[in-house]
């Protein structure tokens, strides 16, 4: 089965242009909102506006079928200045769709167009635009808003750009996909003084450079060699002046997981080190952890599917599920949480040359639109596939 021919694709290539020329970032998505709207009804698909405050949702029925899934795509930019120099470059200060977020509501607007145009499939096909996806909490903000309720799904599915794989190919991982991450907080607090009297004083700082040194440790030290995790130092503020040692010392970061019992065992392990550390110098410590995703994990049967649809449309040797997890993290988890799905990868190329993920060059590759395009449409057509009649 080859790619879908796409009479209109300069069109869509136009659109995705003009969604990356007027980034607008976390539910600040308001005209991104609406011309994704607008399409949508220009293609007679019902479009729902302000779900999860600037999200959209539509929905298009074929035939008589009970069945219903959802197709996801984040419209969201990053507060990033973008550096590239072509015609289709952000023409909003800080803000830069760097992450493929226009690319992604481009190949589902595709998929709209085609299956309104071509309703081979007897259901429900809901199309979820989903706003704030850069660790705003986007995807809670739609459930909270009865996504799931007005919305009835029995399966929800998402697609990603990925750089590293090469373009127009797909992976689909069995399982945990992208990690949980959650961030954590250590303020160490001891006696201030004189630089000259360090003596007098407890040095938070020196205790805070030991606390960073030894939190390399938790994954290699705490976790079984087996168990995936990155705990990363982000953040370290102390001081105001050239000749005081202050009182206190933060240091801020990141715990990523692929599974959520790992996450206690971090936990306890930083919260060890951080006493011992403040306790080695006469100060005390203070540990805060704040989760924001949950781990993305594809649940089996859906996956199954996936990969036999995209092999199908793709070809068997463009769509692979050897592909390792990521410990990047991806707020469709909560989506996952809610229903069976799965979120699949599609290459963009290299990584290298301006195509890294949240680059300030980078740039998604219009060539992967009918790829896109053709795996969501026979996603659903192979989903909600007609009853075979007797």
């Amino acid at each position: 089965m080859a790619l879908l021919e796409i009479p209109w694709l300069e069109e869509l290539v136009a659109l995705r242009r003009d969604l990356h020329a007027h980034p607008e970032t976390a539910f600040q998505e308001a005209r991104t909102a609406e011309v994704i709207a607008r399409e949508l009804e220009r293609y007679g698909v019902q479009a729902h506006r302000g779900v999860g405050k600037t999200g959209v949702v539509g929905v298009l029925k074929a035939g008589d079928g009970p069945r219903a899934i959802g197709l996801r795509a984040d419209i969201d930019a990053l507060p990033l200045a973008e550096s590239n120099s072509f015609a289709h470059r952000s023409t909003r200060p800080g803000a830069m769709h760097a992450c493929g977020h226009d690319g992604h509501a481009a190949m589902l607007l595709g998929a709209a167009r085609h299956l309104a145009e071509h309703p081979r499939f007897d259901g429900t096909a809901v199309f979820v635009f989903q706003p704030g996806e850069e660790a705003e909490g986007g995807a809670l903000g739609m459930i909270a808003d009865g996504l799931f309720q007005r919305f009835p799904m029995d399966a929800i599915y998402g697609l990603h750009n990925w750089p590293g794989i090469p373009a127009g190919e797909m992976a689909i991982c069995r399982g945990p996909v992208m990690a949980g991450v959650n961030r954590f907080e250590v303020t160490l607090r001891g006696r201030g003084g004189h630089a000259a009297m360090p003596h007098l004083a407890n040095d938070v700082i020196v205790a805070a450079s030991q606390l960073a040194l030894s939190l390399q440790t938790v994954t290699s030290r705490s976790l079984h060699p087996l168990e995936p995790a990155v705990v990363s130092v982000t953040r370290i503020l102390a001081g105001s002046a050239w000749n005081v040692l202050p009182e206190e010392a933060t240091l801020r970061g990141t715990i990523r997981i692929l599974r959520s019992e790992t996450q206690e065992k971090v936990e306890a392990a930083i919260t060890r080190l951080a006493d011992g550390a403040a306790a080695a110098y006469g100060a005390v410590a203070e540990t805060r952890f704040m989760y924001i995703d949950p781990p993305t994990v594809n649940t089996e049967a859906e996956a199954a599917r996936c990969l036999e649809v995209a092999r199908a449309a793709l070809g068997e040797g463009k769509v692979t599920d050897k592909a390792p997890p990521s410990m990047a993290a991806e707020d469709f988890s909560y989506m996952l949480g809610q229903r069976p799905g799965c979120y699949a990868w599609l290459g963009n190329g290299a990584a290298e040359d301006g195509r890294a993920l949240h680059s300030p060059r980078y740039d998604f590759d219009d060539a992967i639109l009918p790829t896109g395009v053709t795996y969501w449409v026979r996603l659903v057509e192979a989903l909600l596939a007609p009853a075979a009649k007797n």
